[in-house]
């Protein structure tokens, strides 16, 4: 062999020895090959609460440990201080389920209550929320706040057949990790009711601010960017109510899949791939069975939460192995292992605090309530449509 061969042999033979061996089925291929991280999702994680005083104002709040609001909404919630409302929730321990009931509009103290709520329940061990909104809308940075915290704190929504979600309620929806809705889902042009704005221009500039927040919110929480475009086109005197299919297709019904995705992986190494697969067979199931049955006009909540919870007992649901990721768990109640005792946060020694500028916006005549007579469209879980009168006329940023 040639002299000049003799660098190259060697550099080959230490390359051969210095080979790391390939894994257990894994290809020599797929070895080479770059690790490539799981795409991350956007998720805005909760702020630190404020526990400042404040009073809930225009809306009434309850919470109850059990599902069947046939029975009642429970104890009202009269303050929002912690050690109030870790009081009102500690029945809730064990049933692990707590289910909020709101009747009124979005507020910042609305939105200060879905964050401690969260906040109290974690402390308590209540692994399960449900969030029951009857709402006709209001402030559109108060439904994004209340959204996050709701976002990362494991919440059921429902809208009953005796309530509505419009307006920025819509955005609540979109932060759920299940909705379940009968009753009407609308959306409208946002406005400020108190703006200075002169000119479609200066009206637009201030529009234009909210923009950015509110389609980065969208996104990360799965949800169409044609909400958006509704929220910024529909004639404010009027309520787009939004139909099954549009519901389905905006994101805003059902599982939210940006949670499904972060769920999956860690699922799928908890759980095993086959309670995924029975997962998914029974959401398809649920789907067509329980949510758009052939009498659906004459179901509420309650009957397609019944249908669920005969239907997963068919796919092995609660699984012994994963009962709080098991669909429906929020009806089980996920009762965790209790904390120990959270303090109690420090509170400023003020007295009960009043948002008076957001006082001012929510007593602010309503523009639907001077007789414009205007009609929503579309048609609703609960067979609602065309010629609705709408409930509200404004979404207030």
């Amino acid at each position: 062999m040639s002299p000049r061969w003799l660098p190259l042999l060697l550099c080959l033979l230490l390359l051969a020895c210095n080979r790391q061996p390939v894994p257990a089925g894994q290809t020599s291929a797929s070895a080479d090959q770059p690790v490539t991280a799981a795409p991350v999702v956007q998720r805005k994680p909760q702020a630190t609460i404020d526990w400042s005083p404040v009073r809930l104002e225009a809306g009434d709040a309850a919470i109850d440990c059990g599902a069947n609001y046939r029975e009642g909404d429970g104890k009202s919630v009269l303050s929002l201080a912690y050690i109030d409302l870790r009081t009102t929730m500690q029945d809730c321990r064990a049933s692990g389920l707590m289910r909020l009931r709101y009747k009124g509009k979005i507020t910042a103290s609305f939105a200060a209550l879905a964050e401690r709520a969260g906040k109290v329940a974690s402390d308590l061990g209540i692994g399960k929320r449900i969030l029951d909104i009857d709402s006709t809308g209001g402030s559109v940075e108060a439904a994004m706040r209340a959204g996050d915290a709701i976002g990362e704190n494991d919440w059921t929504i429902w809208v009953r057949g005796d309530s509505v979600c419009h307006s920025a309620c819509v955005l609540i929806l979109a932060a759920g990790d299940m909705r379940v809705i009968v009753g009407p889902v609308g959306i409208h042009r946002m406005i400020r009711i108190r703006s200075n704005a002169t000119s479609r221009k200066e009206l637009g500039e201030e529009l234009r601010v909210l923009s950015e927040e509110l389609r980065n919110y969208l996104e990360r929480n799965g949800a169409s960017a044609e909400v958006y475009d509704l929220m910024t086109t529909v004639p404010n005197r009027t309520v787009h109510v939004l139909t099954d299919a549009e519901l389905d297709k905006f994101g805003l019904a059902g599982a939210n899949a940006v949670e499904d995705d972060l769920d999956r992986i860690r699922l799928a190494r908890r759980c095993g791939t086959e309670f995924l697969q029975r997962r998914d067979a029974f959401r398809r199931a649920y789907e067509v069975q329980c949510v758009q049955p052939a009498d659906e006009a004459r179901q509420d909540v309650a009957d397609i939460n019944a249908c669920g919870l005969a239907l997963r007992a068919k796919f092995g649901f609660p699984d012994p192995r994963c009962p709080v990721e098991s669909p429906m768990a929020e009806l089980d109640g996920a009762i965790l292992a209790i904390p120990s005792e959270a303090p109690i946060p420090d509170v400023p020694a003020t007295g009960e605090g009043v948002d008076e500028t957001e006082q001012a916006e929510e007593t602010a005549p309503d523009p639907g309530d001077h007789g414009s007579g205007a009609e929503t469209t579309g048609a609703s879980r609960n067979g609602s449509g065309a010629g609705e009168p709408a409930r509200e006329s404004t979404v207030r940023p």
